[in-house]
């Protein structure tokens, strides 16, 4: 089953990136050591830590009329 939502901001990006983290039944520790980073990284997404990086990004989204969605899939060890 797919979840969606809008991404509007850091904050909201955090909070649909840790709900797939949830579905996948991973911890922090367990999706950091997955993708190779901290655990402290993979808690600052989800905090919606702004940096420059996802200021900027929105900012540009904003100024285009750009809207950014993501779909989630849990995954399966088998995948």
């Amino acid at each position: 089953m797919a979840y969606q939502g809008k991404v509007t901001g850091p904050e909201s990006l955090g909070r649909i990136l840790q709900q797939a983290r949830l579905l996948n039944g991973w911890s922090q520790r367990e999706l950091a050591a997955r993708i190779g980073t901290t655990q402290r990284y993979i808690w600052e997404i989800e905090a919606g830590k702004p940096s420059i990086y996802t200021e900027r990004l929105f900012a540009v989204l904003r100024e285009t009329g750009t809207e950014l969605s993501a779909t989630i899939e849990p995954r399966h060890d088998d995948e």
